[in-house]
């Protein structure tokens, strides 16, 4: 268990990291590969609900998804919406991607060479990434409109889901460290932070939420 204190920080952090955009109909929907196949779910969802015509899933294999999605991420998530009744017309796969910004461009490459015009993405992404991929996405596809979109669900829901609170924190608190340092490394847009999520998120690292943090350079 965690302190009353970094619980509350946490949950400040899940609340900032997502958008809470309204779903509306867009030219595509992208679903960014992860260890979470909630993401293809939703995908699907907004397929089978008309906001999205066509699906494009990307991601290659990492090390905490080679055991689960031995043949990548991206392939994984359009088999899973194979199985939910998507035709295979309505799936592209951008099998190559390792970090948020090249599943972007890569994404946003894929579209081109097939001769998709896209003048608006959803972007599915894990509930905690969802406020990162938007930045990205904003710096990389600065001409297209972005929603940014995830399984819905409380930060309760979701510790239940992972089985593990430690884990989820330390996610949190690195995908807002990338938030602070990225847009200074050109990786994404500057996001506004609000003074009590800056002080949760130095809280958690002073606390030892710090697994998922990368060098600063």
């Amino acid at each position: 268990m965690i302190s009353t204190q970094s619980w509350a920080d946490a949950r400040r952090l899940w609340d900032y990291h997502q958008m809470g955009h309204a779903m509306r109909p867009c030219s595509v929907a992208v679903g960014l590969g992860s260890h979470d196949l909630g993401v293809a779910d939703t995908a699907v969802d907004l397929y089978k609900r008309g906001l999205a015509p066509l699906l494009v899933f990307t991601g290659a294999t990492s090390p905490t998804t080679q055991d689960r999605m031995p043949r990548g991420e991206a392939i994984h998530y359009r088999e899973r919406a194979l199985e939910l009744g998507v035709p295979s017309s309505a799936v592209l796969v951008e099998p190559h991607a390792r970090n948020t910004g090249e599943n972007i461009r890569f994404s946003k490459e894929l579209l081109k060479e097939a001769g998709i015009q896209v003048s608006s993405a959803v972007l599915v992404s894990k509930p905690y990434e969802e406020r990162r991929a938007y930045a990205t996405a904003r710096k990389l596809w600065p001409e297209v409109e972005i929603i940014s979109a995830s399984t819905p669900m409380t930060f309760d829901e979701y510790v239940e889901s992972i089985q593990d609170v430690h884990l989820v924190v330390d996610m949190l608190v690195g995908a807002l460290q990338r938030l602070l340092i990225y847009p200074e490394q050109g990786f994404m847009i500057r996001q506004p932070v609000p003074d009590d999520v800056a002080e949760a998120y130095r809280r958690l690292c002073n606390e030892g939420f710090t697994s998922r943090l990368v060098p600063a350079s």
